[in-house]
């Protein structure tokens, strides 16, 4: 009988190949099967050319596989006996779905282990210039989903009137279709219309760019940017830092 494997669920850091850690690059080198996101930067994968590479990303309204076959495939994957790596973008735990995964391989009984990434929201905000707390401007940090799904409307369920009420830095993922209820809610539940925004696309990556504006105006000023997915939205005093701190050889971190 063919002893069970072990599944990694890996983090893949923000964008930018080079922004990966060193476990993360252990594990990829070991897989004898990798399962790899939309978001995860395929250069990785060299790291993995003897693996079997299964694509198994999502994007907006285009969905590979549905997340219960991600499992299931996890699963069967590491029930042959493989080292099964699950790359995910950013950070397995942080919007990633990872805690999904494990749960059903912790139900499956199947080893795992969760290698953290870099996460999205720290290094957009690093590449472009903005510390996501300062002192002087921001004692907290909020990671909220901007993104609503088919089965249940995740900005209906966000405590607007907390967000709004106070003073810590939000960071928004997946919003830019819903930018501009984001922005609007905000307001009507009392953070200023000029409280800064920055918007930032493909962050770490060569594509970055990025707008810096303010809630009233953020809607407008993305559909004049024409930015595209994936973004992040900062919304909080710590923008204005970016214009002292923006990057000066250029606007990403990695290559």
């Amino acid at each position: 009988m063919t002893n069970t494997g072990i599944v990694y669920l890996v983090g893949a850091g923000p964008g930018a190949a080079d922004l990966i850690t060193l476990r993360a690059l252990n594990c990829l080198k070991q897989a004898d099967v990798v399962l790899y996101d939309h978001l995860a930067n395929e250069q990785l994968l060299d790291h993995a050319a003897a693996a079997e590479q299964i694509y198994v990303g999502k994007s907006c309204g285009r969905h590979t596989m549905p997340q219960q076959e991600i499992n299931s495939l996890l699963e069967q994957k590491a029930r042959a006996g493989n080292t099964v790596v699950r790359l995910k973008g950013g950070d397995p735990y942080i919007f990633g779905r990872g805690g999904e995964e494990a749960l059903h391989l912790v139900a499956a009984g199947i080893p795992f282990e969760v290698v953290p990434g870099v996460t999205a929201a720290c290094a957009a905000a690093a590449c472009t210039g903005i510390p996501l707390t300062h002192r002087a401007l921001s004692s907290g940090v909020s990671l909220i989903t901007g993104h609503v799904s088919k089965n249940r409307d995740e900005l209906s369920a966000i405590d607007w009137r907390e967000l709004g009420g106070g003073n810590t830095t939000l960071v928004f993922y997946m919003g830019l279709g819903n930018i501009t209820t984001i922005c609007s809610q905000l307001i009507a539940h009392g953070r200023a219309a000029d409280t800064p925004v920055a918007v930032i696309s493909s962050a770490t990556t060569a594509a970055q760019r990025q707008v810096i504006t303010t809630l009233e105006h953020a809607a407008n000023a993305v559909r004049r940017a024409a930015l595209s997915a994936p973004t992040l939205i900062i919304v909080g005093a710590v923008v204005v830092l970016q214009a002292q701190l923006a990057p000066q050889r250029n606007n990403r971190c990695g290559d």
